[in-house]
């Protein structure tokens, strides 16, 4: 499934249409066929894959319960127990990022929480973090010791993961390499 255009047709959706969509994908998901099927493929101490919406990203964990409508999963990266939606298990391995193309910066489903972006400061300095909260307009990120709300429309990826220490990066480009890229 395409989620990127998904999101884009979404994105020109009223909020009545998207609100009777929410609902009608709840019945859809509340329906038993769909939590036995996923629950015919689990076992108690299966290692499993499942989406965190808050951290918009998937995460590792281990079945502990099956309940009838939930499984009771251990975070296998915080330890903690979570009760959690069998259609939030990821039994086939599917990708789940969302590849948007915005006109600037990244999409809110194109970053985790956990990655490492940069950005450009009020003072026109390069600087970059991990981000450790998704808001619905901005990003948290930690900066060194330092928090940053930053727009997504001002984020960009890092190549240099290495480079998240906060400290600000300074960018020059080699006159030497200047010259030679001119003469081909």
């Amino acid at each position: 499934m395409n989620f990127s255009e998904t999101i884009a047709t979404l994105n020109h959706a009223s909020a009545f249409e998207l609100y009777r969509l929410r609902a009608a994908i709840d019945r859809v998901l509340d329906q038993p066929g769909w939590m036995l099927a996923v629950q015919a493929r689990l076992r108690v101490g299966q290692a499993i894959q499942y989406f965190d919406p808050a951290a918009n990203r998937a995460q590792s964990g281990q079945i502990l319960e099956l309940r009838r409508k939930q499984a009771v999963v251990l975070d296998l990266a915080t330890q903690k127990r979570w009760l959690i939606s069998y259609a939030a298990i990821n039994l086939d391995g599917a990708d789940v990022e969302i590849r948007e193309k915005p006109l600037l910066g990244l999409g809110r489903n194109e970053v985790a929480c956990g990655e490492v972006v940069g950005f450009v400061d009020r003072h026109h300095q390069q600087r970059s973090g991990r981000i450790v909260r998704l808001n619905d307009k901005t990003v948290t990120l930690l900066c060194g010791q330092q928090q940053w709300r930053v727009a997504y429309a001002l984020l960009h990826r890092v190549v240099d993961g290495s480079a998240s220490s906060g400290e600000v990066l300074e960018l020059d480009v080699q006159p030497s390499l200047l010259a030679s890229a001119g003469d081909e």
